[in-house]
């Protein structure tokens, strides 16, 4: 199951000082983890726009960048609001039994049994383990352990296999 939409990593946020740099709501773990990724996609209502990042860094807990072409402080702040995407491409491969959130997003969902669950809206950490959202007739919150409560994942066929009860 080859996904090739872009991949939501971030938000501009504001701007840091006076030379066009940005500041960067980063969804990656590790924040500067956004940095790794050029060009980013940009986008805002119906508008795009692909930027390369020329550097950037952590100044305490905020992510800044610079933009090419972003050359002052108005350029920076008319990109406040924008969100950033990257493409599916530019992720390193995923080592084995380790998974993307974006790849396991929209895998349908059965049981060890051959009953269908639904399909995975969405994940979230939860300190102790992550957990899918799977939405099928009613939405289920499944713990994502691999070997446990996750039997297989097959994102060529699209499909995941829990050990969990249905009526749970």
């Amino acid at each position: 199951m080859s996904k090739q939409q872009a991949i939501h990593v971030g938000k501009i946020s504001g701007v840091f000082g006076i030379k066009g740099w940005v500041k960067v709501f980063s969804f990656t773990d590790f924040r500067e983890n956004i940095l790794n990724y050029s060009p980013w996609l940009l986008k805002k209502d119906d508008e795009t726009k692909r930027v390369a990042v020329i550097d950037g860094n952590l100044q305490g807990k905020t992510v800044v960048a610079q933009l090419d072409g972003v050359n002052d402080r108005d350029q920076a702040a008319s990109l406040m609001g924008w969100d950033i995407f990257i493409t599916p491409e530019q992720l390193p491969k995923a080592a084995k039994d380790e998974y993307y959130w974006s790849d396991l997003i929209g895998l349908h969902v059965e049981t060890n049994l051959g009953i269908q669950l639904g399909v995975v809206e969405g994940l979230l950490e939860t300190g102790a383990n992550d957990v899918l959202i799977v939405k099928g007739e009613r939405e289920r919150v499944i713990p994502f352990l691999q070997g446990s409560t996750i039997l297989t994942i097959d994102l060529n066929v699209g499909k995941m296999i829990v050990d969990w009860d249905p009526d749970f």
